[in-house]
Parts: C-alpha cells; structure tokens; sequence
C-alpha cells in the first residue's frame, strides 16, 4: 500500500490534472512497471509540461522490459528498453510535428502507430487495449489542435505575403517596377479572396489601386 501510495505522489506532480492521476491507477497497469516509466519521465519532463496519459506494453508471454509510450501536453516519448533492461533508448516528437496516430486491435493487444509530417516515426506493438484506445482519443484530439494551429499559421503567412501585393498610390508607387507585374499582383489578389482571406470589399479596392497604377 505504501509502495502505491508513493508512486501516486509521483505522478501526481507531472499529470495534468487529479483526474487522469486518478484514470492511470485505475487501468490495471503494474504498479512496478509504472514506477519505472515515472522514473525515466520525471527528469526529461521541461517547464509546464505535464503526462496527459501513458500506458506500459503488454507481451503475450513473458512481459519482461516492456516498452511504453507517454503522451504529455507537448509531445509524445517512447521508452524502449534494451539488453534485457540493462538500457535504455527513449524518442520523441512533438505534436506540431505529428500528421497522424492511429491503432489497430489485434487478438493478443493493440498496436500504437505514429506518423510524423515528414517521415514515418514507428509503431510500438502490444498495448492494453484499454490503455491503446485511451491514448488514441488523447491523440486525436491533440491532432486537432495542431491543425487549426497549422491552419492559423498558413493564414497569418499569406497574409504576410498579400502585404507585398498592396499599392499605396503615391509617387513612388504609380509605376510598377520590373518585379511587381500587375497581373501577378491581381492573380494573387484574387487567390486570397477566393480563400476567404481577403473581403470583397478589400478585392475590390486594391484590385482599383492596381489598375489606377497602370
């Protein structure tokens, strides 16, 4: 009792919140095994980042160093020991850099797939289903988020972009020089309008100071 007792004060302090404290306990996961993911974890954890959830492998014979995957609210690590447990190599990636997690159930567990952006990142075999589904639904939402920040920061760049294509009207503006050819400057007007990062009302002026520029 006092082994889960010490092991519940440890990870409280690097979960986000009591409830999932509360959820990891409660999944049937060996309190041993979860004593040594906490120990890996608590010194590479950085400022404010905190275990959204974690899960430790299941084997279907001997469960013996199993891997385990870690999602925090700024990545997701993954342990896999080695030598019999005599090391240990660990990985990560954070969520901006992840395209996608999926899972597929299987007889004896549940695979863990990870896709990053770039290349594929590895899949880590014979989780608890329980434990797999959870991390999926933490993942997926994750996903989510790191879409509409994708998303926000694609918007924020064409914008940066659609300021080249804005002619003041003075002096120094009423010729168009050798690199800023109007129907250039039209085509990307219409290409931000068209992507709703634009009104209609600022198409229509600029798409008016363009050609007064002629």
């Amino acid at each position: 009792m006092k082994a889960i007792e010490k092991l519940e004060e440890r990870l409280g302090k690097i979960v986000r919140e009591s409830s999932i404290l509360t959820e990891i306990l409660n999944n049937v996961q060996n309190p041993k095994q979860l004593e040594k993911v906490v120990g890996r974890i608590e010194g590479i954890l950085t400022t404010g980042e905190k275990i959204e959830y974690l899960a430790v492998q299941k084997k279907p014979l001997i469960n013996i160093s199993p891997d385990s995957l870690v999602l925090t609210n700024k990545r997701i690590i993954i342990f896999r020991p080695a030598n019999m447990g005599l090391t240990l190599n660990f990985s990560d990636i954070l969520w901006k850099d992840v395209k996608d997690c999926h899972i597929k159930e299987g007889f004896l567990g549940t695979d863990f797939f990870i896709k990053g952006i770039n290349k594929e990142r590895g899949v880590i075999p014979n989780l608890p289903k329980d434990q797999a589904r959870k991390l999926y639904r933490i993942a997926q939402e994750r996903e989510e988020e790191m879409i509409e920040v994708r998303r926000q920061r694609s918007m924020e760049e064409s914008r940066a972009g659609a300021a080249n294509v804005v002619v003041s009207g003075g002096d120094n503006d009423s010729k168009p020089s050798g690199n800023d050819d109007p129907m250039q400057k039209l085509k990307q007007l219409k290409e931000l309008l068209e992507n709703d990062l634009i009104s209609q009302e600022e198409f229509d002026n600029k798409k008016k100071e363009i050609l007064n520029s002629l």
